[in-house]
């Protein structure tokens, strides 16, 4: 019995000489663990673009539009990625999409469904994904949009008809709906009237800051109150409209005249800037008119209110347009085109954008070279008349170039200090007639490269 029950205490010494060295091991390990979490680097802040605001805007609450956003891990983990708009009964709903061939399923659908006019009197909304451009997904692609916006119909009380989407991200990949409709019932019940930034930000994808804007409007008998959200960092020249912006306002006026508005100040504001040369399957502008200011309604765009409002709108899609520049992918340098004294506006728009879209041109800037000759080139591969005799350049206030030929004053030393700057405007003087054409671009560096090399990895 003795060698017995020593037998049973030396297998239980052994046993607790194991456990024991187990016990150690594992101590050794989570020390060695805290140790390394103790002197690892702290985890590198988001790049954010040294061009954007200091903060987002604090937008006006715009009567009759709420807002929601959530997670619904479409492509990204840790982040709002869907945002919903409810918008109020009797709203007007204009918009400005892409002319791209291989537009996205969201965009044709948002085109049908403003052509069909249906349903002003049954308010509207607007569901967008990003993570996920579903673009060039075959028919699965207009599926998805219509169960999602079947969903969206059913936990809004809104017309499908009535349901505008959009969704921005990877092209060719199908769009998990499934993920984002399972999430819609608790979209709804988050919706409020303040949630415009957190919107903002859910629609982002390469973007480093939400981008915002606002502007109110003294009209006759009132003020109405506009407020905008963009995304948009790259693969932007857009050819109607551009990247993803929704605008509201409490204005009251019809789809007829506010599609007119939107038309033409599309032209002057998102129809003007360029990043990368590069239209997108998705781009979408909407512009919804909730009706409810207490100033009265705008019918005729020659009055005095139509002017006042369209004002206000142009600044605000203005200001977005030019925040999408500002967060152009790896930009340091916002640089303005202008082109003055052209054959005529179109010759002026093809010679501010051939500039505008010159990787040389855009190369040196980021380079700080006052390269004047790649502006030369530009302007003779833009298709447009020119006189090289009569051709001006000027980098802000400092003339490079006059009469064919280097300035006689021209200093490589002042003209390289402004090239340090921020901001950089390019003024060309054809010498030919009244045209001119403003249009507003980026430069273009190596985290340009970056980002676009491993945006699916």
């Amino acid at each position: 019995m003795a060698k017995k029950d020593g037998k049973k205490d030396s297998k239980k010494d052994k046993a607790g000489k194991s456990g024991l060295k187990s016990e150690v091991k594992s101590l050794r390990k989570e020390v060695r663990k805290l140790a390394a979490q103790a002197t690892a680097p702290a985890p590198a802040k988001p790049l954010v673009s040294p061009l954007a605001p200091s903060a987002f805007p604090a937008l006006p609450i715009i009567k009759g539009v709420s807002f929601a956003a959530a997670e619904a891990g479409v492509r990204y983990r840790n982040r709002k990625d869907v945002m919903l708009v409810r918008l109020a009964p009797g709203t007007s709903v204009a918009g400005a999409f892409t002319r791209s061939a291989t537009r996205a399923a969201s965009v044709l659908d948002c085109q049908a469904k403003l052509a069909a006019g249906e349903g002003l009197s049954e308010g509207a909304a607007i569901l967008v994904n990003s993570g996920n451009a579903n673009a060039f997904t075959g028919a699965n692609g207009q599926e998805a949009v219509d169960r999602i916006t079947s969903e969206v119909a059913r936990v809004t009380g809104v017309p499908q008809g009535r349901v505008f989407s959009s969704s921005t991200g990877v092209i060719g990949e199908p769009l998990p709906h499934e993920r984002i409709t399972a999430c819609l019932e608790a979209l709804a019940a988050d919706l409020r009237e303040d949630g415009a930034e957190m919107a903002a930000r859910a629609i982002m994808t390469t973007d480093t800051f939400p981008k915002g804007a606002a502007a109110e409007v003294a009209v006759e008998g009132g003020t109405v109150r506009i407020a905008g959200i963009a995304k948009g960092s790259g693969m932007i020249a857009p050819d109607m409209a551009t990247m993803l912006v929704y605008i509201f306002t409490d204005a009251a006026i019809a789809p007829g005249p506010l599609q007119k508005m939107v038309s033409r100040l599309t032209d002057q504001t998102f129809n003007c800037i360029t990043v990368d040369s590069d239209t997108s399957t998705s781009d979408a502008l909407l512009v919804a008119a909730t009706g409810q200011a207490e100033a009265p309604a705008i019918t005729n765009l020659r009055s005095k209110s139509a002017r006042a409002f369209e004002r206000g709108l142009r600044s605000v899609m203005l200001d977005l347009a030019q925040q999408v520049v500002r967060d152009g992918e790896g930009a340091t340098k916002f640089v303005e085109v202008r082109v003055t004294a052209a054959a005529d506006d179109a010759d002026a728009r093809r010679v501010a954008m051939a500039i505008a879209n010159s990787p040389l041109v855009k190369t040196a800037i980021a380079g700080e070279d006052p390269n004047w000759g790649r502006i030369v080139m530009a302007v003779g591969k833009s298709g447009a008349a020119a006189d090289r005799d009569r051709l001006s350049i000027r980098f802000g206030d400092l003339t490079l170039a006059e009469n064919g030929w280097r300035a006689p004053d021209y200093s490589e030393e002042q003209a390289a200090a402004y090239m340090k700057g921020q901001d950089i405007v390019i003024g060309v003087d054809l010498g030919l007639g009244k045209g001119s054409a403003t249009v507003w671009t980026c430069d273009l560096t190596h985290r340009y490269i970056d980002i676009n090399a491993d945006y699916r990895s």
